[in-house]
């Protein structure tokens, strides 16, 4: 059994100093859904435990004004519940409620929730297994193994995991913030700069600093968010990490899209916006077919495996059904 120290700070300057102090061998307990699971596969091996429930600062959110603002430490089922949310921009709710069970829900923090790692067989289990995330140098088995669940995008020959989580993609979409403090202060920077793609060191997931905490998600409260859909396809009908996914949302103008917000999940190595699928729909009637051939075009650079070439079909109808259901909100 390896020892631990645990420390409760009472404050967020307390926190981040005690995270300073402890180094790269320092983790943070928010809900614990994520990293208990790693810590009992041996794939966290913290030796030190900053636990930041007692920042009660980090557990509010408020989605009443022109931002929407979601405590770090917001706990998971209180946000999708938010009558606001679910009625002006049911991705982001869809994209909570249909991530875990209720239980997992009532624990899960936001900002553990967008911090939790790959759940690639092989970075889980280790040995005898090839991961570079895992194991620097090592190799990765899933390029010539069982990849039915990895990257169609972003990947490379080090790394072709999977980023796992559902809120994050339709934050993608609706161009969310993170605020993050640190020992000199805060710093803001786009959501999707915070995730990292493997390159050729996949062992980091994150731009965050082994001293830094999460603190705050902030959202422009978009009138395209009403119009909006986190669409979920995976292997069971409920509470599974997505084989593919699509956070949409549009905005219509003298009966033409004028606005369209494209992300996709269970396919990338980081959230994934899809931009020209996005800018193919500007200026022409939302349809069947010029949802799919968004979906058709949001796929084409997709890189695909003995395992996995079966989601760029399936990817393509994925997109078309969630401008469809985006569609009919507005």
């Amino acid at each position: 059994m390896q020892p631990i120290s645990y420390a409760r700070p009472a404050s967020l300057a307390s926190a981040i100093s005690t995270l300073a102090a402890g180094g790269a061998s320092t983790r943070v307990l928010a809900g614990g859904t994520t990293l208990y699971d790693l810590m009992k596969l041996d794939v966290e091996q913290p030796e030190r435990i900053v636990d930041i429930n007692n920042l009660g600062e980090l557990a509010a959110f408020d989605t009443s004004g022109d931002e929407l603002v979601f405590g770090a430490l917001a706990r998971m089922s209180d946000v999708s519940a938010d009558a606001r949310l679910t009625n002006e921009f049911p991705a982001l709710s869809e994209a909570l409620w249909k991530a875990a069970s209720q239980q997992l829900r009532n624990m899960a923090s936001l900002g553990g929730n967008l911090l939790q790692r790959t759940r690639c067989a092989y970075f889980r289990h280790g040995a005898p297994f090839a991961c570079n995330k895992r194991s620097p140098g090592s190799g990765c088995a899933a390029i010539e193994g069982l990849n039915r669940g990895h990257a169609l995008f972003g990947g490379s020959d080090a790394c072709i995991a999977t980023y796992p989580g559902d809120f994050a993609v339709a934050l993608v979409a609706f161009d969310a913030q993170i605020d993050i403090a640190g020992p000199d202060g805060e710093r803001t920077i786009p959501l999707s700069a915070l995730h990292r793609q493997p390159g050729d060191n996949p062992r980091h997931d994150t731009i965050l600093l082994p001293e830094e905490i999460i603190v705050r998600i902030r959202v422009p409260a978009d009138i395209v968010g009403r119009a909006s859909t986190y669409h979920k396809i995976r292997d069971r009908e409920s509470y599974a990490f997505a084989v593919v996914s699509a956070a949409a949302a549009v905005r219509f103008e003298a009966g033409v899209v004028a606005d369209a917000r494209l992300a996709l999940g269970g396919v990338a190595t980081v959230p994934w916006r899809a931009r020209e699928a996005e800018r193919s729909l500007l200026g022409k009637p939302l349809t069947p077919e010029t949802a799919r051939a968004a979906g058709e075009l949001a796929f084409t650079d997709a890189a695909t495996r003995q395992h996995d070439a079966f989601k760029v079909e399936l990817g393509a109808n994925v997109v078309r059904d969630a401008l469809l259901i985006a569609s009919g909100r507005f």
